[in-house]
């Protein structure tokens, strides 16, 4: 699932890389336009870039054999929490607490 959710995340970056190297609108209502799509498809290519590096911890993670224990409390990572997020490094009860702490 990992490779697979990586693979989809290269090509949308590389989709987004071409769509960003098409020539500009002439006019300056389409230019605008341009540079708001272009703002927003920056974004979201950088969120595929840190999900990315975060999916390739976790093949890391696998490589070493700590994929699915988690980092805070050591104990198992549920299939379904890990099903649900990839890269996760925390288990549903850390992820909540540190969500807590954070606000």
């Amino acid at each position: 699932m990992i490779n697979a959710r990586l693979s989809e995340l290269t090509a949308r970056m590389r989709d987004i890389e071409t769509e960003l190297d098409h020539p500009k609108s002439k006019g300056l209502g389409e230019q605008a336009i341009d540079l708001e799509d272009d703002e927003a498809l920056e974004g979201i290519g950088l969120a595929a870039q840190k999900e990315a590096v975060l999916l390739q911890t976790a093949l890391s993670r696998i490589a070493d054999g700590t994929y699915g224990t988690c980092q805070n409390c050591g104990k198992r990572i549920s299939d379904a929490r890990l099903r649900a997020v990839l890269y996760t490094m925390l288990c549903k009860d850390c992820a909540r607490a540190a969500q807590s702490d954070a606000a």
